[in-house]
């Protein structure tokens, strides 16, 4: 509105600001050809005419310039987020030094061996290694893209809602043209807050499965050397026998994935179902749009790392969170028996898996923020009952036909499994006798289904599907 209260006409904004929207809503970049220093001096003279202080569009003008800059085609600059979780990763610019390197080539050799000797599912194609901070970044980072593109989408596309609802009646049309603009800011605030969260995480992990769902390349096996030196100190455990329990873990993990294909791509499918169910809380982020200040962005940075624009879980939701972290337990409680078995000759081994299990129940300061960013916990919590399924299978039925069921994914167990698996004990123990096992719900629920289509669809088993009475078709006179 003027002075005089009366409409503004679109003339009387600035033409670029004018070409600037036009040209977001056709997909190009307004600053390609950067900003003229005329047209932002004459921008200037109108603001300060308006009494608006023109300082304040500064670091907004350059937000947007740089969103356009660093924007992939779904607006999400992901390239931002790499170089900002580089950045994090390199910082203390600590190499792996060749003791370390030989250390542990060594406790991976011999990891591999004792590892033979507990499970069936055979050894990785390629040889673990040790790897550097940033290499775990350039390795993970397609994953975490993966995962949290559903929730950048989310973020960006309630930043527009907001502000549309902000914005008076006569810029409605305006911000209809700027959508692609608007969404790649909201999009390079995501992924700024995405790559210090990487970034962060990657000075905590100690190797690639350390953070239970499948990041790294699949039949890649590694550990962080940097931050194994943070995890044994203080413990009282000898470093060689650390690195040997990590080393077997690490591998255990890795090899599973490698051979149970199809795994890597459910767990995967279970985390973006749970994502793309994530929806943003737009009267917070419209409370924050109207008091937002572009000079001091730090509300919004600290809402985004809270967690606070996120809304409570749905029942869709906590079902998908159940299921994944079942799957998450059976994963890493099959992983703690096997290591288990395979570094049995060392003393006090019990106390390394309670390390690392105390660990991972605890988490750390990048998971929390994680969870704040997506929403997401990557912390089982009946990893102790699963690990104890396996072990009583493992009594029962032997090793390999413990391994078996990892063969194909209907033969994965459950939660029920997890509860009481005397059912899944008798099922193997049948099998291996050569009887066929007893049905369960499934089986049942599947041979009545086909028996009602045997009987031409009719539940009660009156039709015979040829023509007859009863077969759904009209009698002839």
């Amino acid at each position: 509105m003027t002075s005089d209260d009366s409409p503004r006409d679109d003339d009387d904004l600035p033409e670029f600001l004018r070409r600037m929207f036009e040209n977001a809503g056709a997909g190009e970049n307004p600053f390609a050809g950067g900003i003229d220093p005329e047209q932002m001096k004459r921008l200037s003279e109108q603001l300060g005419a308006s009494g608006i202080d023109p300082a304040m569009f500064q670091p907004l003008m350059a937000s947007m310039q740089q969103a356009f800059s660093q924007a992939g085609d779904d607006g999400i600059a992901w390239d931002a987020a790499k170089r900002q979780a580089l950045h994090l990763a390199n910082q203390d610019g600590r190499a792996i030094t060749t003791g370390a390197k030989a250390d542990l080539d060594q406790a991976f050799a011999l990891a591999d061996l004792w590892l033979s000797e507990a499970t069936t599912i055979s050894e990785l194609a390629s040889p673990a290694r040790p790897i550097t901070r940033g290499e775990w970044v350039e390795q993970t980072l397609p994953v975490w893209q993966e995962l949290a593109e559903p929730v950048a989408t989310s973020m960006a596309d309630g930043l527009i809602e907001a502000l549309r609802a902000q914005s008076p009646e006569d810029m409605q049309q305006m911000l209809e043209g700027a959508g692609r603009m608007l969404r790649s800011i909201g999009g390079q605030m995501f992924a700024a807050q995405l790559g210090q969260v990487i970034g962060r995480l990657s000075r905590e992990v100690v190797s690639g499965g350390d953070v239970g769902i499948p990041v790294m390349p699949a039949g890649t096996a590694a550990i962080v050397p940097q931050n194994f030196e943070d995890l044994g100190r203080g413990l009282e455990i000898p470093d060689d026998q650390l690195a040997l329990y990590v080393a077997a873990r690490e591998l255990a993990h890795a090899r599973l994935f490698r051979h149970a294909k199809w795994l890597r791509l459910q767990a995967i499918a279970q985390v973006t179902d749970f994502a793309r169910g994530v929806d943003i809380d737009v009267e917070r982020l419209e409370d924050l749009a109207a008091r937002f200040d572009p000079e001091n962005p730090e509300e919004l940075k600290t809402a985004l790392e809270s967690g606070a624009l996120l809304p409570e879980q749905s029942e869709a939701q906590k079902h998908a969170l159940e299921r994944l972290e079942t799957q998450l337990a059976l994963i890493e409680g099959w992983v703690d028996v096997v290591t288990a078995e395979a570094t049995s000759r060392m003393p006090g081994g019990d106390r390394f898996t309670e390390v690392i299990r105390r660990r991972r129940a605890a988490g750390g300061p990048a998971e929390d923020a994680l969870e704040a960013l997506v929403g997401l916990r990557l912390r089982p919590r009946r990893l102790r009952e699963a690990a104890a399924m396996w072990r009583a299978v493992t009594d029962a039925v032997g090793v390999e036909a413990r391994d078996s069921l990892w063969d194909y994914p209907d033969m994965m167990p459950n939660g029920g499994d997890i509860d009481d698996p005397s059912a899944l004990i008798a099922r193997l123990e049948a099998r291996a006798r050569g009887e066929d096992p007893a049905p369960d719900d499934m089986d049942q629920a599947l041979a009545q289904l086909l028996a009602e289509e045997a009987d031409g669809g009719s539940p009660d088993g009156e039709g015979t599907g040829d023509g007859e009475p009863g077969s759904g078709d009209k009698p002839q006179a």
